[in-house]
C-alpha cells in the first residue's frame, strides 16, 4: 500500500509565502511524477505544479514566477513553495503521485493526497 500524506496548509495573509510537503510512504520502488493541484470553491480542480523522475517541471500560468516544486528524492516528498500569495490562491491543494512499486516495477499506480486548505487573506 502506498500512502500521501500532505502538510502544511494554513492562513496567511495576501503578500505571504506558504511551503506544501507531500511525502510518499509504502512499498515504492520509483516515483515517477508528482504533481500538485487545487480546488477552489465553484470551481473545477486544476493542475497547479509537476516534476518529473528527471526533474523537468511545469506550472500553470496562474502560479509561474510565484510557486516552485522542489523535492527531496532521498524523503520520497516534494513540496509546493508558494510566494506572493494572491486570495485567488485560496483553496485545497491536493498532492497526485504515479509510482511504481516494489516487486511490480514494470506497472505504474496513481494516488492522491488527502488534500490541505490554503487561506489567503486580504
Amino acid at each position: 500500500q502506498v500512502q500521501l500524506v500532505e502538510s502544511g496548509g494554513g492562513l496567511v495573509q495576501a503578500g505571504g509565502s506558504l511551503t506544501l510537503s507531500c511525502a510518499a510512504s509504502g512499498s515504492i520502488f520509483g516515483i515517477k511524477a508528482m504533481t500538485w493541484h487545487r480546488q477552489a470553491p465553484g470551481k473545477q480542480r486544476e493542475l497547479v505544479a509537476h516534476i518529473t523522475t528527471g526533474g523537468s517541471t511545469y506550472y500553470a500560468d496562474s502560479v509561474k514566477g510565484r510557486f516552485t516544486i522542489p523535492r527531496d528524492n532521498a524523503k520520497n516528498t516534494v513540496y509546493l513553495q508558494m510566494n506572493s500569495l494572491k486570495p485567488e490562491d485560496t483553496a485545497v491543494y491536493y498532492c497526485y503521485a504515479e509510482v511504481t512499486v516494489q516487486a511490480m516495477e514494470h506497472v505504474s499506480y496513481a494516488y492522491w493526497g488527502q488534500g490541505t486548505q490554503v487561506t489567503v487573506s486580504s
